[in-house]
């Protein structure tokens, strides 16, 4: 297992201030998004040295899996995975559209499985690793303007509680950083804030592996 960090769903905001905690750290990192414009922009703010960019559609199961197996082949088996990918699909349950609802929970739920079941096995080898996904308040108190985004989250937090209770007693954390507020710079949810708490998940020994961090301002 390699110290690598691959974080999917990367972007401004907590994405790139992840990157930037667990490059400090001495980690390479993998970055994976839809926009290659914006991977190269995030790729030349936090320098080049030690970071990689894959352009991935994560509603597409074979781009998201093979943009895994290649990070896998060219860094080593990544020791800590972030999903902070998301889909916020708009509606109120009367009038959002079925299909939107599905094309959102697959980015939101689905990919964060797939990329999960693909770095797990290396991780059972070596009896250790991180996967944390980026949970949000929604997933708490729903919201119907949100409806999509707030089943999302909720599923997602469901998913990571069940990763959790499977992956623990083999040495390996699993779980999310739930973000209960507006992620905003200079404020009680400031990135770097958020960041530092992703970084703490990781940190955790494996007696006091928690299934959830609940981020309520700084």
């Amino acid at each position: 297992m390699s110290k690598v960090c691959v974080l999917v769903g990367a972007g401004p905001g907590v994405g790139h201030s992840v990157a930037k905690k667990f490059l400090d750290k001495g980690y390479s990192i993998a970055l994976m998004a839809r926009s290659a414009e914006k991977l190269t922009a995030m790729k030349n703010q936090l320098g080049e040295a030690n970071v990689s960019t894959w352009t991935v559609d994560v509603s597409d199961s074979e781009s998201l899996l093979n943009a895994m197996s290649s990070v896998a082949k060219q860094h080593g088996s990544p020791e800590i995975l972030v999903f902070n990918a998301y889909s916020a699909a708009p509606g109120k349950p009367t009038d959002l559209q079925a299909k939107a609802l599905e094309e959102s929970f697959v980015v939101n739920v689905t990919s964060a499985l797939i990329a999960s079941q693909a770095v797990i096995p290396a991780m059972k080898q070596a009896g250790k690793g991180t996967i944390v996904f980026t949970g949000g308040g929604f997933a708490l108190y729903p919201l119907s303007d949100l409806t999509a985004l707030s089943i999302g989250k909720a599923g997602l937090r469901a998913l990571s509680n069940c990763l959790h209770q499977e992956l623990k007693p083999l040495g390996i954390h699993a779980g999310t950083v739930t973000i209960c507020g507006t992620v905003e710079a200079g404020g009680p949810f400031d990135p770097d804030k958020i960041a530092d708490t992703f970084v703490e998940f990781h940190d955790q020994s494996p007696e006091s592996f928690a299934p959830e961090i609940m981020f309520q301002g700084r």
